[in-house]
Order: structure tokens, then sequence, then C-alpha cells
């Protein structure tokens, strides 16, 4: 699924969004809330996460890349730790 030229997301609600599999590269996210939002094999290479409400570790380790991806401390550091492949660049 690729997300159409939209990529300012910015404090969207995406309660629930079913984004299984979306190309959001580089798209603007900070601040939206996630909260059981589907990001299964999303890509979300260069995207800005920061300060987005909702979102959990696990739903991010089942994303397929986090490459470049902006992220807060509280994510960013157990995601590096338990799933450093992630942030490795996309093949």
């Amino acid at each position: 699924m690729d997300i159409p030229e939209r990529k300012d997301f910015r404090g969207a609600n995406l309660i629930g969004a079913n984004l299984q599999g979306a190309n959001l590269r580089d798209a603007d996210l900070a601040e939206a809330d996630l909260q059981g939002a589907n990001l299964t094999k999303a890509k979300l290479q260069g995207a800005n996460l920061q300060g987005v409400r909702n979102l959990s570790v696990d739903q991010l380790s089942k994303v397929k890349t986090l490459c470049k991806t902006k992220l807060d401390g509280e994510l960013l550091i157990p995601l590096k730790d338990k799933y450093p492949a992630l942030f490795e660049e996309p093949k």
C-alpha cells in the first residue's frame, strides 16, 4: 500500500488504522495518535515519529524498516537494543 502524495500526518488521529505494508517513507507523523494501529511490514524509512502518542515497541518491532527514522529515546533505545536490524539500510 503506497500512501498518496500527502506525507504530512502531523497530529493525525490514526487510532486503529490498518497501515500494514504502507510506504510511509519520509512521512511526518509527529504527535500523531497511533493507538492500536497495525504497522506490520510498514516502511518507515526517514519518517518523523517524534512525539507520537500511544505507540509501542511491540508495534514498531513489526515494521519493515526504521532506517533514518526520528524516534523519541523511550522507543529508540529499546528498539535498537532488541531489534538492531530494523535500523539497517533496507535491501
